[in-house]
């Protein structure tokens, strides 16, 4: 395969966010690109008016006259496409060359120094960090991103002067064997995709394989506390990082308040005080060492760093504030891993400590599920209440017994739902929220704007005095709704008002009885849809 003699490309699962960076990269070199993907998303769209065919049914006739001739056409797919599918099928008979997506990347940046991040989660946005980092400063750098970078709008970025090249690389499939890198970080390396590699052993050892491609000259930096055992080769340097765990490179004096996050960023004979995080959430303070470490090993300033941290927007979907208003924030993520999800809703309550933090996750493959629902479980249970989705399947067929239902029944939440995509506005409708966060790696993001359409526009019923305590208390059965109204008024003092949500039936006439048999008064006992409001003054 020779990337630089090929004319056309046509691309079998174009709307992929690693596929559409390599089309952007062949679209800048002049090439005729092509492409199927299943369904239509802004993705595509936006890739179609840069100047990409790509079309939604699976139709040998759809191809475009421009990637029909053998010769001259590299074909690109991605693992997540069946090898049933009728077009895929079509080109192999008659000749095509057809490669993984993995390895056009690895040709590609065969030659350049790639600074290649790895890890079961925080890659996206330690590669976004370190390409805006090397962006903003004198250095330069190319970018091939596995989300879209919010400052600039791309997952793909190009240097005129510069062979550094920032690689997020892909352990799904090996993918990320075909690199060679100059340097590499690993984030994490918490056994996932077990439907490929079968035992987290083997999944730890192709991350231990990974850190074997490292070239001379180059180096490793790696996450203190993984369990790993880099096989690193000669002249390769290994360090470590941390938030505040210590290593090589780690985070001292994290400063938390008024929304902002700085921190002072100390290496090997380095320190950088307050950076400021331009998306300030805790787990950003690890990824940010990580970046700061590689761009500051590859010649940016300290000044450089410092300006480009506190001016990164962040990648689309990677702790994605959608809304942020006083009285509702909403967060858009991608987390779709038990650990990745624990660190993100840790961090919506850190920041938003005394809040009601609800979470709205989408299970991502069926194969997942079922290894880690315990897992996914542990770390939903979490949130202050939960709204789990159905399982996005992606490329796999249903497996008999796996269900979201398995996660759910596990979740130690008095406050959860089950229900369909279908189902979700409906449901968010009949809420009351404080801070949503929406997260998974399916098609979630496609409800996020009707979502935040409901959150902005759709107040139920009047928000509550500032003075007034407040408790939802909407599927808790008796009598622990009652125990929890009872706690509340016991905090509280004579003549002070607390507001209560509760379910239509046997709650609203044993709570209301109760608080009465008690010497409180009941203001008011409004139904609103299907459940009631009611404002008691204590006694």
């Amino acid at each position: 395969m020779n990337v630089s003699t090929i004319q056309s490309i046509y691309f079998v699962g174009a709307g992929g966010i690693g596929m559409s960076a390599l089309i952007r990269y062949f679209l800048s070199k002049g090439k005729r690109v092509g492409g199927y993907d299943r369904t239509a998303s802004d993705l595509t769209e936006q890739l179609n008016r840069e100047g990409a065919e790509i079309h939604y049914e699976d139709d040998v006739r759809l191809i475009p006259a421009c990637c029909r001739l053998p010769e001259e056409t590299l074909v690109v797919y991605t693992p997540a496409v069946p090898e049933s599918h009728a077009e895929l099928t079509w080109l192999r008979a008659n000749g095509f060359e057809i490669v993984k997506r993995a390895r056009v990347l690895g040709e590609i940046t065969r030659h350049a120094r790639g600074l290649c991040i790895a890890g079961t989660h925080g890659k996206t946005t330690v590669s976004s960090m370190t390409a805006w980092l090397l962006k903003q400063s004198r250095v330069d750098c190319n970018a091939f991103l596995g989300g879209i970078l919010k400052n600039g709008n791309s997952n793909l970025m190009l240097s005129a002067d510069n062979d550094l090249t920032v690689i997020e690389a892909d352990e799904f499939d090996r993918s990320f064997h075909w690199l060679t890198p100059y340097m590499a970080v690993v984030t994490a390396a918490d056994p996932d995709h077990l439907d490929i590699y079968g035992t987290a052993e083997a999944y730890r050892e192709s991350f231990e394989k990974f850190t074997s491609l490292i070239r001379p000259g180059g180096c490793l930096l790696m996450r203190k506390g993984i369990d790993l055992l880099p096989q690193l080769g000669q002249e390769v340097n290994l360090y470590t990082y941390s938030a505040d765990e210590g290593g090589d490179f780690h985070a001292e004096n994290v400063r938390i308040g008024n929304g902002e996050i700085v921190f002072d960023f100390v290496g090997l004979d380095i320190r950088i005080p307050d950076i400021r995080l331009g998306v300030p959430v805790r787990v950003n303070v690890e990824n940010g060492v990580a970046a700061i470490a590689l761009a500051w090993l590859n010649g940016a300033t300290p000044e450089e760093i410092r300006a480009a941290m506190a001016s990164f927007a962040g990648a689309r979907r990677r702790f994605d504030f959608l809304l942020k208003r006083d009285d509702i924030v909403l967060i858009d993520d991608y987390a779709h891993h038990p650990a990745e999800l624990r660190a993100s809703i840790l961090s919506v309550k850190e920041l938003y400590a005394g809040r009601k933090v609800t979470g709205i996750f989408q299970p991502h493959l069926y194969t997942r599920t079922r290894d880690f629902a315990a897992d996914f479980a542990e770390s939903l249970s979490l949130l202050d209440e939960l709204i789990l989705l159905d399982i996005y399947p992606a490329r796999e067929e249903p497996i008999a017994g796996v269900t979201s239902r398995i996660i759910f029944d596990k979740v130690a939440l008095e406050k959860k739902i089950l229900c369909s995509k279908e189902e979700l506005p409906e449901v968010v409708r009949k809420g009351r929220f404080e801070v949503v966060l929406m997260a998974g790696a399916g098609d979630i993001d496609r409800l996020t704007e009707p979502i935040k359409r409901i959150l902005e526009n759709t107040l139920p019923y009047p928000p509550s005095p500032a003075a007034r305590r407040f408790k939802d208390l909407r599927g808790v059965a008796c009598p622990m709704n009652f125990v929890h109204t009872k706690i509340q008024l016991s905090a509280m003092q004579s003549g002070e008002e607390l507001e209560i949500l509760l379910d239509d039936g046997q709650p609203i006439n044993n709570v209301t009885r109760s608080v009465l048999s008690e010497g409180h008064q009941v203001l008011e006992q409004n139904p609103i849809d299907t459940y009631w409001k009611v404002i008691i003054k204590k006694g």
